[in-house]
């Protein structure tokens, strides 16, 4: 399965994208890096430069029909500037359209709500998003991880990148799961 990991130019916090990433290949999936801008982003490691990675597609070409999977890291100017992106929150907003697993961690939620995806979900998230959250008609919790299913879509949430290990173990079991022929 392809699995698109979708960042913003610059802000996403390296950690959660770097072993989410390390996670689905370990998998046997395939992670796709897709961003607003061509080119390559810069992650950062809390408030100081970390390494920067190849942009594959942006989103404003891609169409959500060709992963199976979504993954939203997070950092505070990650999400914050995906979600002033129309094409950006259009894309995340397909994947719950089409039933495919989401995962979001840490601040990555903000661009959830952004897409109106939250309202009668229950996630998690790094804890300043809360109000945000119940505001967008969600509940929040303080949580490791929480996996919400919804009918035919499924959201995995975590809070920070101590959460890691909980986090990628839960959607790997959930991008499996939808991956599956039933």
């Amino acid at each position: 399965m392809r699995v698109a990991f979708l960042v913003a130019p610059e802000g996403v916090e390296q950690s959660e994208l770097t072993e989410p990433w390390k996670a689905v290949e370990a998998a046997g999936d395939v992670a796709v890096l897709v961003s607003t801008e061509e080119g390559r982003v810069r992650a950062f490691r809390h408030l100081d430069r970390g390494d920067s990675f190849p942009v594959e597609r942006t989103v404003s070409g891609t169409d959500a029909g060709e992963f199976g999977a979504l993954v939203l890291p997070g950092g505070v100017a990650n999400p914050d500037a995906l979600r002033m992106d129309r094409d950006a929150v259009a894309f995340v907003r397909s994947f719950f359209e089409a039933g495919k697993p989401v995962a979001a961690i840490c601040h990555g939620p903000w661009t959830l709500v952004e897409a109106d995806v939250v309202r009668g979900r229950t996630l998690t998230s790094w804890p300043s998003l809360r109000t945000d959250v119940g505001n967008a008609g969600g509940t929040w919790v303080d949580e490791p991880v929480r996996v919400c299913r919804d009918g035919d879509s499924t959201l995995i949430t975590s809070r920070k990148p101590d959460d890691l290990p909980a986090f990628t173990a839960a959607f790997t079991d959930e991008f499996a799961r939808a991956s599956t022929p039933r």
